[in-house]
């Protein structure tokens, strides 16, 4: 579901679940040939959509953590060009809770870790540049990644009310059947 209250019809990356208006028209189709067979169809459904919404929310949390350490990097960065050709002093993080003083000579240069035990020199205005466009991409990566989850949302909801409507279509089906005899 998309912000301002219109509905997201289609997502290229989740697969989307068809809501049943008519059960009997539903079931007499060829690929439902028994109610177990579809509630167990419809339940692999739910479950995959748990899968897509586990590995959301762990690239949400991801990306939660993420940002803030971008945006301090990029204050750094700021903070060296402002005092450049300047000592700098700052308390230093050696490990959670542990900091030391340091005093930085001013510099032109500043050395990024890109991951993967890779660490690169670049100059302050590319270095500005490199955190301020992985910045807006994590902010465009979360936004997106919240509207999957709004849609994915929706898509439970339908699976969940699929499974009760064929559920009970087969209870009535039943109850008919043993008053009949």
């Amino acid at each position: 579901m998309e912000k301002e209250g219109s509905k997201q019809e289609n997502n290229p990356r989740i697969p989307s679940a068809v809501f049943v208006d008519d059960v009997d028209k539903f079931m007499e189709k060829t690929e439902n040939s028994s109610v177990e067979d579809v509630l167990k169809r419809l339940d692999e459904q739910h479950s995959k959509y748990k899968f897509f919404e586990y590995n959301l929310i762990t690239k949400r949390k991801r990306l939660q953590s993420q940002l803030p350490d971008l945006e301090n990097t990029l204050e750094m960065i700021q903070t060296m060009k402002s005092h450049k050709g300047q000592q700098l002093k700052t308390d230093f993080l050696l490990s959670d809770d542990v900091y030391a003083k340091a005093h930085i000579q001013g510099t032109d240069n500043v050395y990024l870790w890109l991951g993967a035990n890779v660490m690169l020199e670049y100059n302050l205005d590319d270095a500005t540049e490199l955190i301020s466009r992985n910045i807006q991409l994590a902010t465009n990566n979360m936004a997106q990644v919240d509207d999957d989850l709004d849609f994915l949302r929706d898509q439970f909801t339908t699976t969940e009310v699929n499974m009760a409507r064929v559920y009970n279509w087969d209870v009535k089906r039943r109850q008919a059947a043993k008053t009949k005899q």
